[in-house]
């Protein structure tokens, strides 16, 4: 290094000798978050890769509504046509085993057994005094707010709400019924995938008709006697709910869904 004369310089130099003959200070540590922004961009890396990788080509934030609605309406579709080829080929049982059963004694036995156990069993259409009970989601709000202190499962008709109304009919003594125009028996499901009704594979939105044949009075006394309905018709008075309750005349349709057996036992 070159110095030049003059007191300015010789100032600087003592300066640097004096600094250099202290003790120096320990390093700063590096703050946490320098440490941190590798890990940061090293996980968003990963998260770009899996993401690219899961798209395969496609767009992931697609709108596949129309898609989805194209499947249920072919699903719809398979199953109309499923039903009309069952329809044909029972008519050709039917068929023949009433031209069997003219010649054959045993044949005949077991088809008239099997005619004065139809009304029991739901296999005929039947007309009597009843109750009609409706279900229905609250109106849609035209400001898209929600009611105060309600959530979206508040204002639809759930699973337990249609069961707890069939439940109740068949404890006051109904002799029949039928969900949505759809003869139902002992042995019938009830669901709901989100606000629509499914039952013998068919899918049904609200409002939901459930049409019961027995005592009026006998069943009306059984809906208010009803946990579930009770709760139902609470929640229809605060959030604007459906329930309509009528009693009339009504015709129950036959059951016309598979009578295949799973299991079955021997009477003793």
């Amino acid at each position: 290094m070159e110095y030049t004369s003059g007191a300015a310089s010789w100032q600087k130099v003592m300066r640097r000798a004096v600094a250099a003959l202290l003790p120096r200070r320990p390093r700063q540590r590096r703050p946490g978050w320098s440490i941190g922004v590798p890990l940061i961009a090293a996980a968003a890396g990963l998260l770009f890769t899996t993401t690219a990788t899961t798209a395969g080509g496609t767009v992931l934030r697609e709108d596949r509504r129309p898609q989805l609605t194209q499947l249920i309406e072919d699903r719809r579709e398979q199953v109309a046509a499923s039903e009309l080829r069952a329809a044909r080929l029972r008519a050709e049982v039917e068929s023949q085993t009433a031209t069997l059963a003219d010649t054959d004694a045993p044949v005949k036995e077991q088809r008239d057994r099997a005619d004065r156990s139809r009304e029991a069993a739901g296999f005929t259409a039947l007309s009597g005094p009843g109750v009609i009970v409706e279900l229905d989601d609250a109106p849609r709000r035209n400001d898209q707010t929600l009611p105060k202190g309600a959530t979206n499962d508040d204002l639809v008709v759930h699973q337990g709400d249609v069961q707890a109304v069939v439940n109740a009919l068949w404890a006051g003594g109904a002799e029949a019924m039928s969900i949505m125009n759809v003869r139902v028996l002992s042995t019938s499901a009830v669901r709901c995938v989100g606000n629509t009704l499914l039952l013998h594979g068919r899918v049904y939105s609200p409002p939901f008709k459930i049409v019961a044949i027995g005592d009026p009075a006998a069943l009306q006394q059984a809906l208010a006697g009803s946990e579930g309905v009770g709760l139902f018709k609470q929640a229809a008075e605060h959030y604007q709910l459906g329930y309509k309750e009528t009693v009339s005349s009504v015709t129950v349709p036959a059951f016309e869904d598979s009578t295949a057996l799973r299991s079955a036992k021997v009477p003793r």
